[in-house]
Parts: structure tokens; sequence; C-alpha cells
């Protein structure tokens, strides 16, 4: 999820478990161009084709999603290639809507060169609450000084909700991997912190659309001044780019490779109720530089809960 690994990305969390709730709300549009042709045999028969049925169609889709994420991670008290290691779940679930609208020009042109013209505009929409892929995550976090880094994997796992024949989905019924690097530099007497996370996700095929979604470069970051223990204010952002196309019988439009960033503010607020530490953080981040995506607006809200072991001191929740 795009924006999640911004404050706080290099820091691992002492040992014990964390229960973390996600939320995620996005609203989007997009629109764009496109020419596809057929070619209209006689069934059955070798004979000369009919003709060729070109569509020349004009897109429209706006997009809503309100999706949380479930996460409970744990991390070990022994120490691994000199640093904190841990693993956990995540299991994902929500709503997503799309509304579409093509706005079609269909010729039909004859083998005596006589073409015959329709003009359509369709409209669909779809939407789903469902369950999506759970992922399972594994890390291992060092520190030193006013430096803390973390390597950790994500797989996705195919079992969500999914059918080929939908306009929206919440499973991605295919299996991916995600490996980011992230560090944090926070100064706890300026109260400074730079964080940044730089990650790569590689795709399976989706076997029932014969597509493949090419290998995804992200990053994500921020910039924040902690005012207190408890509270922290800055901007957070992220940059995402398809450095393979697409691939695979499904592709018929060739590579299709996306591009986005976005910017907006961070806040982070940390309080205990009835002796319970909340770790929360509020993200609104605004896309640009789009490219074969939707471009629009996003809102994160997270909300982590140390459930057993060492507390973190404010300053360091699970990134």
């Amino acid at each position: 999820m795009l924006g999640a690994a911004t404050s706080m990305a290099g820091v691992t969390p002492p040992p014990g478990f964390y229960f973390s709730s996600f939320t995620y709300f996005y609203e989007g549009n997009g629109s764009g161009n496109t020419a596809l042709s057929w070619s209209l045999s006689r069934a059955g028969t070798e004979l000369p084709p009919l003709g060729v049925l070109q569509t020349n169609a004009s897109l429209s889709v706006k997009a809503q999603v309100g999706i949380n994420i479930f996460t409970l991670i744990y991390v070990a008290p022994e120490q691994v290639l000199g640093g904190n290691a841990g693993f956990g779940v995540l299991a994902p679930v929500g709503y997503q809507g799309v509304d579409l609208d093509v706005t079609a020009l269909s010729s039909l042109t004859l083998p005596n060169g006589n073409t015959l013209q329709t003009g359509r505009v369709l409209r669909e929409s779809d939407h789903t609450f469902a369950f999506g892929d759970p992922l399972a995550t594994a890390f291992i976090g060092w520190n030193s000084s006013f430096f803390h880094w973390k390597l950790t994997g994500l797989l996705n796992v195919p079992v969500g909700s999914y059918s080929a024949t939908n306009l929206v989905n919440m499973g991605f019924n295919r299996w991916a991997g995600d490996l980011t690097g992230s560090m944090t530099y926070l100064n706890p007497q300026s109260g400074l912190e730079v964080s940044g996370a730089v990650g790569f996700t590689f795709n399976g095929e989706n076997p029932a659309t014969k597509y493949r979604t090419g290998t995804e470069f992200h990053f994500e970051g921020a910039l924040m001044q902690h005012l207190s223990k408890a509270f922290a204010i800055g901007v957070a952002g992220y940059h995402y780019e398809q450095i393979t196309g697409d691939s695979g019988a499904g592709a018929v439009i060739g590579p299709f490779k996306g591009r986005v960033s976005a910017l907006g503010p961070n806040l982070t607020y940390n309080l205990e109720v009835g002796g319970v530490l909340l770790l929360t953080s509020v993200k609104y981040m605004r896309e640009f530089d789009v490219e074969n995506r939707l471009s629009g607006d996003v809102g994160m809200f997270t909300l982590t809960v140390p459930l057993g072991g060492a507390k973190p001191s404010p300053t360091h929740s699970p990134g």
C-alpha cells in the first residue's frame, strides 16, 4: 500500500507483540483513448473474412476505495545478525467501487470497401465488500546512535475474493513478493526525523486473465519534526514507477507501464489510555505526475497497540 512506510519507516520496535489497524481511503479518476480491431471470419470455413470491426473508444473511470488492514506482529527477544527480527501476518478487508463510461465509435469495413458506422455509449459500475489476499511478512532491523535501518519482505497469498468477470476485486489472484529497505534518522535532542524506504515488488501471472504486471519500484519518505515525545508533524510522500512492462497473453495493449507521485501532511500522536499505549498516525496525500494509473487523493489512519513485552517509547513505534 503506497504511503504506508513513511514516518519511522526504519525503526524496529522492542521485542513483543503488536496489533495494528491501518485504514486506507482513496478516491481517484482517470481517462484515456483506445482503438481495437477484430477480423470477422465465416465460422467453420476457410473463406476470406467478412471484414474488420474497428472500435475507437474514450474511457472515463472513477474509483472509491475504503480498506482496513489488520496486522499482528511479533518481534523476537533474540538477536539475529546483530539486529532484532520479527514476523507477522496482514489481513485486508474493505470496499471498492468503480464507475466506467465508454464512449465508442464502431465501424464495419466490408470487402467491397463500404463502411457501416454506429455510435454508442456504454456505462458500467461495480462494487465489492470482501476480504482481500492475506500477506505474510518478516523483517530484521538494526540501530546505531541516531540511525535505524530495516529490511522487510512481504508475500501476497492469492486466496482473497476474486472473479475474472468483475470490474473490481479485493483479491489479486496472483502471487507477489516485495522486498523493501528502509532507514530513519531521528535526533532526540532537536526532534528532527528523516525517513525513507525503497522497495521492489515482483508479480506473478494472473492465471484467469493471463496477465502479468511488471516489476514495480516504490519510494516512500517523510520529513518530520517531533515537537514532544507524543506529537510530531511533517510531510510524507511516495513515488511509484513500473520498471518492466506488463506481459502475458492477456497484455493486449502492450507494456502499459505506470507511474505516480504523491505528497501531503503527516501527523503522529501517541497517548496512554488506561495504562495502554496507543500509537497513531494520520496522513493525507495528493497524487500528481500520473501515467497509466488513476489520479486521486489518499487518506490513511494507523493505530498500533503493544500487546506484550517491552513497550516502545512514543518515538519508537512500529514502522
